[in-house]
């Protein structure tokens, strides 16, 4: 995982002289000489930099943090990102984060190639939860991927690189997972909604397991949230909205407990038929089922509607008899009261 500081650097890496508050000013010096020792860049540092200079200056946790604090608050002083914060340096920071991520990404390994890509609705969820969980388990928070927008994600060869806030996360391929692979399946769909926004198409082809490869990269690059909601019927916001941290958060514990939720396949209406009579056989066009009782259904339910308020027009009638009586009644009381 690192951060990407050479896209954002123009034009700030050759100030002479960066603001160093004063409590940081020993920490700062001593990184700037290591770093000129090293030839390396002190102003923007890459986080493998960084750990670099860790690993040369061994020192109580306590201190190393305060080294971190010193070096990231003259590049955000500098207007850059700070190395600091990094997935990577966080971990070397934490020694109880870095365990817990790592039996969490041990879990994920085991979880992701399980979950369905394929079928109603079971394939959406699928893999738009797969793609959750390859996040959080790369140290990414809850919250940090709830804002994620379509623009936020990359490929690049084998990893995926997402932009965090101000940091960028590199994804790699971690016991089995490819995160590429789990994050072009929740692009298919994207990319497929994009072109057909119609859940009964999709479902058709995910029923079907056809292969959606081609809508990959179709899809939008946009500022639309690349995580939302879906409910049961497999339908998303018309008006995007986006994947709260908290349901993100319960996602990924439950597929972790493995105790993921059951996605049915929503009920199909059923017309009655008579005893001794063949149900209607479904007429496919295209990818729309239509059956042959669709028309008669309509017919009937507009005669019964017919039936039913055939007496409405005398009630608004009566109605307004009403209302045209009560005004003449107010009138005349007005008219009484004006002549008193």
């Amino acid at each position: 995982m690192y951060v990407d500081f050479a896209a954002t650097a123009t034009g700030l890496g050759n100030s002479p002289s960066p603001v160093v508050p004063r409590r940081y000013r020993y920490d700062w010096a001593l990184f700037v000489d290591w770093c000129t020792a090293c030839e390396h860049r002190s102003l923007p540092a890459h986080p493998s930099v960084l750990a670099e200079f860790l690993a040369d200056h061994p020192a109580t946790d306590g201190t190393q943090r305060r080294r971190v604090a010193a070096i990231n608050a003259v590049h955000t002083g500098a207007g850059l990102p700070a190395p600091g914060r990094a997935e990577t340096i966080r971990q070397l920071l934490s020694t109880t984060r870095a365990d817990r991520l790592a039996r969490a990404g041990e879990r994920v390994a085991q979880v992701v190639p399980r979950i369905p890509i394929t079928g109603w609705p079971g394939g959406l969820f699928g893999r738009r939860d797969a793609l959750l969980l390859t996040l959080a388990a790369a140290g990414l928070g809850f919250e940090e991927i709830a804002r994620l927008r379509r623009t936020d994600v990359t490929t690049e060869r084998d990893a995926l690189v997402v932009k965090a806030g101000e940091a960028w996360v590199r994804v790699t391929a971690e016991a089995g997972v490819e995160p590429i692979a789990v994050y072009r399946k929740w692009v298919e769909v994207l990319g497929f909604l994009d072109r057909y926004p119609s859940t009964q198409l999709l479902a058709g082809r995910l029923d079907k397991g056809a292969s959606l490869s081609v809508f990959a990269d179709s899809a939008r690059r946009d500022d639309q949230p690349l995580f939302t909601p879906i409910d049961r019927w497999g339908h998303t916001p018309y008006d995007p909205t986006p994947l709260t941290g908290h349901s993100i958060a319960t996602l990924v514990r439950a597929h972790l407990a493995g105790q993921a939720p059951v996605h049915k396949r929503p009920p199909t209406w059923q017309p009655a038929t008579k005893s001794g009579e063949d149900a209607p056989v479904p007429v496919m066009i295209d990818d729309v089922e239509l059956d042959q009782g669709y028309y008669d259904r309509g017919i009937a339910a507009r005669r019964n509607a017919h039936t039913h308020l055939e007496d409405v027009t005398d009630i608004l009638d009566g109605i307004e008899d009403e209302a045209d009586k009560l005004l003449a009644d107010l009138l005349a009381i007005l008219d009484h009261t004006e002549s008193d």
